[in-house]
């Protein structure tokens, strides 16, 4: 089975300095460095899709770009990368949001990929209207799922919830392909929703025996359900023709972190009630620059001033393909991998780490064209 790779849209704009936000803290100065129009997200989508990455992710929150308007506006400036549009089902009604995944598969050509966020912060939420807790959030993603999903299904969907309410729900049309649902989050309540429902299970990069726990943990929930997931994992890359010029990256960025920037990002971060922002801190202790290489490769330092994902794999080309492999080993197929700046970094990796993983037979161009067939020569006596 070929590996799946996907990259990122900075909808929260670019730069050669780590742009930082996320879960509730807001995007940093450098974000102005690159605005996010959509000129300069498609560099970055063709460039994806020209080296291999099959989608590209894009965030959702107060502190990005809509991700549903973005992608929509990028697509028709791609002819083939598929977009990881991360939503939350507080913001809008199932039976609408699954009308507009049918009508972005078909103006698309089928390339809708969800990735559905159920939002870990409160005081964010309410911002946008929705007063629920955070396990009452969980608990209605469960039923905005089942909603969708039947009426992708071509069913007709009654159902009066907890929360969720809706009557004689259809669509017209239903998706052709039906797109795939990515989710992730740490908390049992999480897990619960992840084996009910959804296709790809997604954890931020921990350390391997961390995310070993966790594919175990959500294997036996699904198969609890009679389901099988696949699983990938969100990271950050830094990699270089040799390892001394990767850290040296990896050490410019960490330079370039203001002092009190970091401390006002950890004070706001720490007050996350996401369980999975909380193991992320855990792993540089809340904003110490020290001790950040926290296994082999696998770097702590973009955490100090971004939410959601903050680990890095920095190192050679070989270094890190390394890691991929390692990570396959416990069970992850697919890598949604983004590095500052985006479209520099893509060719990074693209031409640096896939071909090492092409030619150990773990990976292969998914738009390369198939090899022609050899010529009949004719027998002749």
């Amino acid at each position: 089975m070929s590996l799946t790779f996907h990259w990122f849209l900075p909808t929260n704009g670019d730069s050669r300095h780590v742009v930082g936000g996320g879960h509730g803290t807001p995007a940093t100065a450098s974000g102005r460095d690159r605005p996010p129009t959509v000129a300069y997200l498609s560099q970055i989508a063709r460039a994806a899709e020209d080296l291999g990455f099959v989608g590209a992710l894009t965030p959702t929150g107060a502190w990005c770009e809509d991700a549903w308007l973005t992608t929509a506006m990028v697509s028709q400036n791609t002819e083939r990368l598929k977009f990881l549009v991360a939503f939350r089902p507080g913001f809008v009604s199932p039976t609408l949001a699954a009308q507009m995944a049918s009508t972005f598969q078909r103006q698309t050509g089928g390339r809708l990929l969800l990735n559905v966020v159920t939002g870990g912060e409160s005081h964010e939420q309410r911002a946008y209207g929705d007063f629920l807790d955070k396990d009452a959030r969980y608990r209605r993603t469960g039923e905005f799922l089942q909603i969708v999903r039947d009426l992708w299904d071509g069913k007709t969907v009654d159902l009066a919830g907890e929360h969720l309410q809706v009557e004689d729900a259809r669509l017209a049309r239903v998706p052709d392909p039906v797109p795939e649902v990515y989710f992730g989050g740490s908390s049992p309540i999480a897990g619960q929703v992840a084996a009910r429902h959804v296709d790809v299970y997604l954890t931020w990069g921990e350390p391997p025996a961390q995310v070993a726990e966790k594919i175990a943990w959500i294997r036996d929930l699904a198969a609890r359900e009679g389901r099988t997931l696949r699983f990938g994992i969100r990271l950050h890359v830094i990699t270089r023709d040799t390892s001394e010029q990767a850290w040296t990256e990896a050490h410019k960025l960490l330079d370039g972190f203001d002092p009190e920037t970091v401390k006002s990002v950890q004070a706001g971060l720490a007050r996350s009630e996401s369980e999975g922002q909380q193991r992320m801190l855990a792993l540089h202790g809340g904003g110490s620059r020290n001790g950040l290489e926290i296994y082999p490769n696998l770097w702590a330092g973009i955490g100090l001033v971004r939410g959601g994902a903050g680990t890095a794999l920095v190192g050679s080309h070989e270094e890190v393909a390394e890691r991929i492999k390692e990570y396959h080993a416990l069970g992850i197929d697919e890598f949604v991998l983004s590095g500052y700046p985006h479209l520099e970094e893509a060719y990074w990796f693209g031409e640096g780490v896939l071909p090492r993983l092409a030619a150990q037979g773990l990976w292969q161009h998914p738009f390369a064209p198939s090899p022609a067939p050899a010529a009949q020569v004719p027998f002749t006596s």
